[in-house]
Protein backbone atom coordinates (compact mmCIF):
# COMPACT_ATOMS: atom_id res chain seq x y z
CA UNK A 1 0.00 0.00 0.00
CA UNK A 2 2.96 2.31 0.61
CA UNK A 3 6.65 2.04 -0.15
CA UNK A 4 9.24 3.94 1.86
CA UNK A 5 12.78 4.95 0.95
CA UNK A 6 15.23 6.59 3.35
CA UNK A 7 18.17 8.76 2.37
CA UNK A 8 20.64 11.17 3.94
CA UNK A 9 22.72 8.87 6.10
CA UNK A 10 26.48 9.03 6.20
CA UNK A 11 29.54 9.64 8.33
CA UNK A 12 29.70 12.63 10.65
CA UNK A 13 31.85 13.76 13.57
CA UNK A 14 30.47 13.90 17.07
CA UNK A 15 28.68 17.19 17.58
CA UNK A 16 27.72 17.41 13.93
CA UNK A 17 24.35 17.26 12.21
CA UNK A 18 22.55 15.20 9.59
CA UNK A 19 19.10 15.33 8.06
CA UNK A 20 17.45 12.08 7.08
CA UNK A 21 14.64 11.98 4.55
CA UNK A 22 11.99 9.36 3.84
CA UNK A 23 9.97 9.43 0.64
CA UNK A 24 6.65 7.58 0.52
CA UNK A 25 5.04 6.23 -2.62
CA UNK A 26 1.34 5.56 -2.44
CA UNK A 27 -2.12 6.90 -3.11
CA UNK A 28 -2.51 8.45 0.34
CA UNK A 29 -0.24 9.79 3.06
CA UNK A 30 -2.42 9.66 6.16
CA UNK A 31 -0.17 7.39 8.21
CA UNK A 32 1.40 7.81 11.57
CA UNK A 33 5.08 7.94 10.70
CA UNK A 34 8.07 7.00 12.76
CA UNK A 35 11.83 6.72 12.82
CA UNK A 36 13.54 3.72 14.40
CA UNK A 37 17.16 2.69 14.63
CA UNK A 38 19.16 -0.46 15.16
CA UNK A 39 22.79 -0.53 16.27
CA UNK A 40 25.02 -3.59 15.80
CA UNK A 41 24.21 -6.25 18.39
CA UNK A 42 21.18 -4.37 19.69
CA UNK A 43 17.44 -4.56 19.18
CA UNK A 44 15.59 -2.06 17.04
CA UNK A 45 14.53 0.94 19.10
CA UNK A 46 12.05 3.75 18.74
CA UNK A 47 13.46 7.19 17.92
CA UNK A 48 10.56 9.51 17.04
CA UNK A 49 7.05 9.58 15.63
CA UNK A 50 4.61 12.07 14.20
CA UNK A 51 0.85 11.93 13.73
CA UNK A 52 -0.76 12.34 10.29
CA UNK A 53 -1.34 16.10 10.61
CA UNK A 54 2.15 16.70 11.95
CA UNK A 55 0.84 18.59 14.97
CA UNK A 56 2.00 16.10 17.61
CA UNK A 57 5.41 14.47 17.86
CA UNK A 58 7.16 12.27 20.37
CA UNK A 59 10.75 11.24 20.98
CA UNK A 60 12.83 8.71 22.79
CA UNK A 61 14.49 10.15 25.87
CA UNK A 62 17.90 9.49 24.35
CA UNK A 63 17.29 11.92 21.46
CA UNK A 64 14.87 14.43 22.95
CA UNK A 65 16.13 17.97 22.49
CA UNK A 66 18.58 16.93 19.79
CA UNK A 67 16.42 15.36 17.06
CA UNK A 68 13.37 16.81 15.31
CA UNK A 69 10.86 14.84 13.24
CA UNK A 70 8.74 16.63 10.65
CA UNK A 71 6.59 15.84 7.64
CA UNK A 72 5.54 17.40 4.36
CA UNK A 73 2.28 15.75 3.37
CA UNK A 74 2.14 17.46 -0.02
CA UNK A 75 5.47 15.86 -0.89
CA UNK A 76 4.68 12.61 0.97
CA UNK A 77 7.90 12.88 2.95
CA UNK A 78 9.09 12.83 6.52
CA UNK A 79 12.39 14.06 7.89
CA UNK A 80 14.61 13.58 10.89
CA UNK A 81 16.89 16.49 11.73
CA UNK A 82 19.68 15.22 13.96
CA UNK A 83 21.85 17.69 15.84
CA UNK A 84 24.60 17.34 18.45
CA UNK A 85 25.22 13.80 17.28
CA UNK A 86 26.95 11.35 19.58
CA UNK A 87 28.83 8.12 18.78
CA UNK A 88 26.00 6.20 20.47
CA UNK A 89 23.66 7.48 17.75
CA UNK A 90 25.47 5.23 15.27
CA UNK A 91 22.89 2.85 13.79
CA UNK A 92 20.85 1.97 10.76
CA UNK A 93 17.88 4.31 10.76
CA UNK A 94 14.52 3.11 9.44
CA UNK A 95 11.45 5.01 8.35
CA UNK A 96 8.10 3.36 9.12
CA UNK A 97 4.42 3.95 8.42
CA UNK A 98 1.62 2.84 10.72
CA UNK A 99 -2.14 2.78 10.95
CA UNK A 100 -4.75 3.62 13.54
CA UNK A 101 -3.80 0.74 15.82
CA UNK A 102 -0.34 2.12 16.47
CA UNK A 103 1.56 -0.69 14.79
CA UNK A 104 3.96 0.00 11.97
CA UNK A 105 3.00 -1.96 8.87
CA UNK A 106 5.51 -0.63 6.34
CA UNK A 107 9.25 -0.15 6.58
CA UNK A 108 11.99 1.34 4.47
CA UNK A 109 15.30 -0.35 3.74
CA UNK A 110 17.26 1.76 6.21
CA UNK A 111 20.10 4.24 5.94
CA UNK A 112 23.38 4.04 7.86
CA UNK A 113 24.38 6.82 10.23
CA UNK A 114 27.89 6.64 11.66
CA UNK A 115 29.10 9.16 14.22
CA UNK A 116 32.82 9.23 14.92
CA UNK A 117 34.54 10.61 18.00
Amino acid sequence: QVQLAESGGGLVQAGGSLRLSCAASGRTFTYHMGWFRQAPGKEREFVANIIPTGSVTSYADSVKGRFTISRDNAKKMIFLEMNSLKPEDTAVYYCAAGGIGGQYDYWGQGTQVTVSS
